[in-house]
C-alpha cells in the first residue's frame, strides 16, 4: 500500500472528487475525506474509496457525549476506513469509549485525536478560558490521548519534533500545512516541506491543493514521495 502522503480531497461534491481520483492510484497515496466531501456525498464515497483499495482517512473530528462518539466511530469503522479523528478536548472518558468500540469490533482502523486546531492562536485559547499557550494545551492534549490508548494525534508541523520526542516512536503524528518546496503556501503561514516533515518525524503528511490543484498532480505526488522516503 501507500506510504506517508494522505491527499486531501477538499472538493465540494462527489463527482469532482472522483474525477481526481481516477488520476491517482492506492500505491502512490493514501486519502482524506473532511466534512465538506462528507456532508455532499455521504458514507457511500468513502466506501466507494474504499472499494477501490485506498487507505482512507475520516476526518470528522467527533465531538460529542462518550456513547455518541463511540457509535459514530463503530460506523465509521463499519465503512472500511483506515483512520478516523475525535477532538481531544471531548476528554479522556469520551477517547477511551471510542477506542473500546473499535475493539468491540475488531477493526484495525486507527483512532486519532486533534489537539489544538491551527486556527486557535493564544488569544482564542484565552477567550474559552485556556490559559496555557498552544504548545502547551497541545503537549496536555497529547498526553492525554496517549493515555487513552489512542494512536496519535494531528499535529502542527511545529509541534513535530516536540512531540516525538515527548511521545517515542510508536505514537503516530500527522500534520497538515506540508508544501513541497518551491510551491505556493496559499493561506498557510506555518508550512514545512516534505523532507522536514519527515525529519521532524512526523508519520503521515497531509496534502491538498498543492497536489489536487496543480497543472501536474503526478508530478507533485511523486516529488513528496520521493522527498518522504
Amino acid at each position: 500500500m501507500s506510504g506517508k502522503l494522505i491527499i486531501a480531497l477538499d472538493f465540494p461534491s462527489a463527482a469532482q472528487a472522483i474525477h481526481f481520483v481516477k488520476s491517482v492510484s492506492p500505491e502512490q497515496c493514501k486519502l482524506k475525506v473532511g466534512f465538506e466531501l462528507f456532508v455532499a456525498a455521504g458514507p457511500d464515497l468513502v466506501k466507494q474509496l474504499v472499494d477501490q483499495g485506498f487507505d482512507v482517512f475520516l476526518d470528522l473530528k467527533f465531538h460529542d457525549i462518550p456513547n455518541t462518539v463511540a457509535s459514530a466511530c463503530k460506523r465509521a469503522a463499519e465503512l472500511g476506513v483506515w483512520m478516523m479523528n475525535v477532538h481531544a478536548s471531548g476528554g479522556d472518558n469520551m477517547m477511551r469509549a471510542a477506542k473500546q468500540a473499535l475493539r468491540d469490533i475488531q477493526s484495525p482502523a486507527k483512532l486519532i485525536a486533534v489537539t489544538v486546531l491551527t486556527s486557535m492562536d493564544q488569544a482564542q485559547l484565552n477567550r474559552i478560558n485556556c490559559q496555557l499557550t498552544p504548545r502547551e494545551q497541545v503537549n496536555h492534549l497529547a498526553h492525554l490521548t496517549q493515555s487513552s490508548s489512542l494512536d496519535g494525534v494531528v499535529c502542527s508541523a511545529q509541534e513535530a519534533r516536540m512531540l516525538r520526542s515527548l511521545m517515542g516512536d510508536d505514537f503516530l503524528l500527522v500534520t497538515p500545512g506540508i508544501r513541497p518546496a518551491g510551491v505556493n503556501q496559499g493561506d498557510q503561514s506555518r508550512v514545512m516541506t516534505p523532507a522536514e516533515a519527515h525529519a521532524a518525524g512526523v508519520n503521515y503528511i497531509v496534502v491538498g491543493r498543492p497536489i489536487t490543484q496543480a497543472e501536474n498532480p503526478l508530478a507533485v505526488i511523486r516529488q513528496i514521495n520521493e522527498e518522504m522516503s
